[in-house]
């Protein structure tokens, strides 16, 4: 170290020290006169490795001994034990704290969060027990540190906060561009035969069939896709599903291929990606439920006047009835019949042809923009929720992951997994992750993934 006054050996010698977990430090100097005067500097990193046992050493003058010295008033020595003597915030209550070594701070942790006994509680319960009981420093940090990285509470709690991407928008703007099909059941046996409702909606104009089946079976689902839904209306560029089986079957998936279709899917345990046909399924049991006898078992009659009174009903997306813009006509109803409805005939085919063209591009301009306008309220209205949190290739997290095992009870179940590993963004809020190299993939959408904490105790 540079010499910056001559040391004087008739002199006494001052030496100053320092420390921290980082480093130490010393300042050599003399009082000669009346000013104390400086002979060097001495400073000495511990952050490498050959310096470890001196870091773990606790230096005279760091932090951690200062906050000890603190302390000296209310530390006494009992059988030989060194206590803290500590009183509540109020004084009305106190209790002889343990100095606790710190190679002990890891069992005691164990012992009171852990352990049965323990009950692996939250941070100010685990903090209360621990404290009536021991002292060391930073032992608050270590509290928080100990149950915000515990395995068996991340598996079972989770997160107090979840992760909420922001919402991801298709807008569709023609008849049967983009389709979403759905099984709804199981429902009570029918006299025909039939269990089960496939479903299908398109995304422009709201138009639904709603078609009974005795099965879910790829087979099945293909058959009546063609029969209701293809040699009706033609092929849609897009089908969408949710996970089920039968929709992603090699049967139906070169069904898809041989039409040309493109068939995408929600991610697991996410329905709000479909969810169009989630409330249709909704409206739909809510009105069986009105008209079905007390057996349940004639529903599936109740679906074709069901149909005609959705299909006619003005939908809040479009301002427009499902029937007026596929066909850019109202449905006759049988009121209309009954009680009789002035008619406005064309004069011949070609007026209308022209009436219906007319019809229909002011129908659809004006549905396109009512769509695009409720697409932008329902995305302002879920992203003022959305935590904005993002994941990077190779971050740990958590994936929320409830299941139903025979003969146990889900209220006592872990739903949470991990830690799985980000292998892939596949989009905002779409991630491929992998619980180990060798196991298979799994794409999984934000909300329900968190950061995972990896446990180290390296510093306690």
């Amino acid at each position: 170290p540079p010499v910056l006054t001559y040391p004087r050996t008739d002199k006494e010698f001052i030496l100053d020290t320092d420390a921290s977990n980082e480093g130490i430090g010393a300042v050599l100097s003399q009082k000669i006169g009346n000013e104390e005067c400086v002979i060097a500097y001495f400073s000495k990193s511990l952050a490498s490795q050959g310096n470890l046992s001196r870091k773990c050493r606790c230096a005279p003058e760091s932090p951690a001994t200062k906050r000890y010295w603190a302390l000296w008033d209310s530390l006494h020595l009992k059988d030989g034990v060194l206590y803290r003597k500590w009183e509540s915030d109020d004084g009305s209550s106190c209790c002889w704290q343990l100095i606790l070594p710190k190679g002990r701070i890891q069992e005691v942790l164990q012992e009171t969060h852990d352990s049965a006994s323990g009950g692996h509680f939250g941070v100010m319960k685990t903090l209360s027990k621990t404290r009536e009981r021991f002292y060391w420093d930073r032992l608050r940090a270590d509290v928080e540190k100990w149950c915000r990285e515990c395995q068996a509470c991340g598996a079972r709690k989770g997160p107090k906060a979840r992760t909420k991407g922001r919402l991801q928008r298709y807008n569709v703007s023609a008849p049967f561009e983009r389709m979403a099909l759905d099984i709804l059941g199981p429902l009570p046996v029918t006299t025909k035969g039939n269990r089960y409702v496939l479903v299908l909606m398109d995304y422009f104009t709201k138009w639904p069939e709603a078609i009974p089946i005795p099965d879910q079976e790829a087979s099945t689902v293909a058959e009546e896709f063609v029969r209701a839904r293809i040699s009706r209306y033609g092929v849609p560029m897009i089908l969408h599903s949710d996970q089920g089986t039968n929709f992603n079957s090699a049967l139906f998936t070169e069904l898809c291929k041989l039409l040309g279709i493109l068939k995408t899917r929600t991610t697991a345990l996410h329905p709000e990606s479909d969810g169009m046909v989630e409330r249709f399924n909704r409206t739909c049991l809510n009105h069986l439920s009105l008209f079905v006898s007390k057996n349940q078992t004639d529903w599936d009659t109740h679906l074709p006047l069901f149909l005609l009174a959705y299909r006619s009903a003005d939908h809040e997306v479009t301002g427009f009835t499902p029937a007026d813009v596929l066909f850019g006509r109202t449905l006759r109803f049988p009121c209309d019949i009954l009680f009789g409805r002035p008619s406005d005939t064309p004069s011949s085919p070609n007026e209308f042809l022209n009436n219906l063209e007319a019809r229909l591009e002011s129908v659809h301009a004006f549905a396109t923009e009512r769509i695009k306008l409720a697409s932008e309220r329902m995305k302002t209205r879920y992203d003022s929720g959305a935590t904005g949190h993002h994941f990077k290739e190779g971050d740990q997290v958590w994936m929320y992951n409830p299941k139903q095992w025979r003969g146990l009870s889900p209220k006592l179940q872990q739903n949470w997994e991990g830690p799985y590993t980000i292998v892939k963004k596949l989009n905002d809020v779409i991630y491929r992750v992998q619980r180990s190299p060798n196991a298979k993939p799994k794409v999984i959408h934000i909300n329900r993934l968190t950061p995972y904490r990896a446990t180290d105790h390296s510093s306690m």
